[in-house]
């Protein structure tokens, strides 16, 4: 793992025990200067983990609660009339900040999720006719309940692809339930998060990532991995151009994550699962399931050629 960043992976993994995986691909996403999307049933620790990450780095952090009636200028901001100096004043929303938790995002209705299409794909906000840009890092960091959950709505096909990364948190294992139990019965879940990185660090790693050496033959892996998608029965829609060039910026995060030179293969692969599952559609994937999906997406990985030789 690369030395500066084990640091942040260490705050992940003992305030949310079990969680290494997860903390590995919130860490990418995060590198990669993508959003990530984190599924699965109340009280696994969706909110916590993204917590965690905030209250390690020097950043500003803005936490919005998805509820049926929040509207858009909740998130976005408004602009008011001030009498007393006879101008328009721009209010900024909680959008306005470095790592953003969108909590329980699909109980919110569409109109609402889709307000954060514009920050997301372009890092700015339009209000009233005029844009403003929103700083770097920003990384917004989504958590939703399945679909089967009540109350709840699927975010449309244009929002879920602007995330780089999706994921589901599941029920840990007996043993690590005890050691939850066993962590909170002894009050170090209330210990507090000490920041471990700066704001500029992690500027200045995200671009390193940006700069990272890939070949055309792992290139051509991707492709090869992409063009599967649209050749395989089980899929109504195949993954995009975007869709390639998310999974070739998240392999480089992970590369990075592991203190790598160069992209290999297994870069790719660790994160091909990850990059995909929320963007295609299966035919067997009704309600929001996408167990099929990564199914589907392990068979894909095992048959596809790997390139021979390193990065």
């Amino acid at each position: 793992m690369n030395s500066l960043l084990k640091p942040l992976y260490r705050n992940l993994t003992d305030h949310l025990l079990g969680s290494e995986q997860s903390a590995e691909l919130l860490i990418t996403g995060l590198l990669a200067d993508g959003h990530i999307l984190i599924q699965g049933a109340p009280g696994l620790g969706k909110t916590t983990l993204a917590k965690v990450l905030a209250d390690s780095l020097t950043c500003v952090f803005r936490r919005v609660q998805f509820t049926p009636d929040l509207l858009p200028a909740d998130i976005l901001g408004y602009t008011i009339y001030d009498q007393s100096d006879g101008e328009f004043i721009f209010h900024p929303g909680p959008i306005f900040g470095n790592i953003i938790l969108a909590d329980e995002i699909n109980r919110a209705s569409p109109r609402i999720q889709s307000a954060l299409l514009e920050s997301m794909s372009e890092t700015q906000v339009s209000v009233d006719g005029v844009t403003h840009a929103l700083e770097k890092p920003f990384c917004v960091i989504a958590t939703q309940n399945h679909l089967s959950s009540a109350g709840t709505f699927p975010l449309p096909e244009p929002q879920l692809d602007r995330f780089l990364l999706s994921f589901e948190m599941v029920i840990p294992d007996s043993d690590t339930q005890l050691e939850i139990l066993a962590y909170h019965a002894d009050g170090r879940s209330t210990a507090p998060v000490s920041p471990v990185m700066g704001r500029d660090d992690l500027l200045s790693m995200i671009e390193s990532v940006k700069n990272m050496y890939i070949s055309r033959d792992i290139m051509a892996y991707i492709v090869s991995l992409c063009d599967a998608t649209h050749e395989h029965r089980e899929f109504t829609s195949g993954a995009s151009p975007r869709a390639a060039i998310a999974l070739m910026n998240a392999a480089r995060a992970n590369a990075c994550f592991h203190g790598h030179d160069g992209v290999y293969p297994d870069d790719v692969k660790r994160v091909m699962p990850y990059t995909l599952r929320h963007r295609l559609g299966g035919r067997h994937a009704s309600g929001g399931n996408t167990r099929h999906i990564e199914e589907v997406l392990a068979e894909i990985l095992d048959s596809t050629p790997v390139p021979v030789g390193g990065a």
